[in-house]
């Protein structure tokens, strides 16, 4: 019964781990229309994008703080800030007249790579690997 219990606490803890990085990508996902309605304001003199981000503002943070609940602060504020990075830098071009150059592209690959990292180092199964040993 004890293996049951064991079993059961770490399937609970898987699940709530998933659902705290799902909620912090769409903590990122809110972040990244935060950055371009910030963009699309003109600094705050446009009323709809200026309503928009506010709107997303108070959204990416709520999301953040419910992920990090369950997320190192740490972990998770560098994976929330480089999915905003990184998507408003690829949505820029987009809706508004910016360049997304070779070597911009690269940089922003290089974030992507240390965000997965960042989420590898926080799995499951990694933690009772180190623990172990």
């Amino acid at each position: 019964m004890t293996t049951t219990t064991a079993t059961t606490t770490q399937n609970t803890y898987a699940r709530k781990k998933t659902t705290a990085w799902l909620i912090l990508l769409l903590a990122g996902a809110f972040e990244v229309g935060y950055a371009l309605s910030v963009a699309g304001s003109s600094g705050f003199t446009t009323l709809a994008w200026s309503v928009s981000a506010v709107v997303f503002f108070l959204l990416t943070l709520f999301c953040l703080s419910v992920a990090l609940k369950a997320i190192d602060v740490g972990i998770g504020y560098a994976v929330w800030a480089g999915i905003g990075a990184v998507g408003a830098a690829l949505l820029g071009p987009v809706f508004f007249d910016e360049v997304l150059t070779p070597i911009r592209a690269f940089w922003l690959a290089v974030i992507i790579g240390g965000v997965v990292w960042l989420k590898l180092a926080d799995s499951p199964k990694l933690q009772r690997t180190s623990t172990e040993a």
